[in-house]
């Protein structure tokens, strides 16, 4: 019998393969995340052992068909084209100098290295956040309440330095691989080409370089 929370915990790197593939697309990484898992979680429970089909080539799709799912509704809430384009160029830039600087661009550089106004690049910035979850409820004395969870910004903020300094202390050419793999959003064939590799030199370096990375940040 299928030990589905075990297929789960093996599965959920292909989840992550997944949405590396939109990375930078408009569409926040946690956002691609939880409909990938969605699309895990609908391929567990469909999964018919007897046809002799190995689980992940059978998920692979199913994952795939809710990470588009969500972009083809336009994400959490609806924007326009040129939005989520804008969006994804402020995702770029701002990689792009986190690797380079450790910080990213404020709205006035922005807007300036995107030739538009600042106005639009906020509008780009709010199209991408989540919108809240607003849950009802009531005080003590029967007024109306309503709670506003929010992420432990702090915890987001540790794990950002923890990353930048793993990826900093990295070699050259190792770090050139993330930034062109994660920050660019390039393939590993176009990778290999830039740095005058082949792919599977590319594939094996960067499980090392991402192995390099976890061991530095939980330390």
């Amino acid at each position: 019998m299928l030990d589905k929370n075990a297929v789960a915990e093996d599965n959920f790197g292909l989840v992550h393969a997944c949405c590396k593939r939109f990375a930078g697309k408009g569409i926040e990484y946690e956002e691609l995340f939880a409909a990938g898992s969605l699309g895990l979680a609908k391929a567990i429970n469909n999964f018919d052992e007897s046809r002799n089909l190995q689980f992940s080539t059978y998920a692979f799709p199913v994952i795939m068909g809710e990470i588009k799912r969500l972009f083809r509704d336009g994400g959490a809430v609806k924007v326009s084209r040129s939005l989520k384009e804008l969006a994804s160029a402020i995702c770029r830039l701002n990689n792009e100098n986190k690797l380079k600087n450790g910080t990213e661009l404020t709205v006035s550089q922005l807007a300036k290295s995107l030739d538009t106004t600042e106005e639009k690049i906020i509008d780009a910035l709010n199209s991408v956040q989540y919108p809240l979850s607003l849950t009802s409820g009531y005080n003590e004395d029967g007024s109306p309440q309503i709670d506003v969870p929010t992420d432990d910004i702090q915890e987001e903020i540790s794990e950002r330095l923890s990353l930048e300094q793993a990826v900093k202390a990295l070699e050259e050419n190792d770090r050139k691989i993330i930034y062109l793999r994660y920050y660019q959003c390039k393939t590993q064939t176009q990778t290999a080409k830039i740095l005058c590799m082949t792919q599977v030199q590319v594939s094996r370096r960067e499980r090392k370089i991402l192995s390099i990375i976890r061991e530095k940040m939980a330390t």
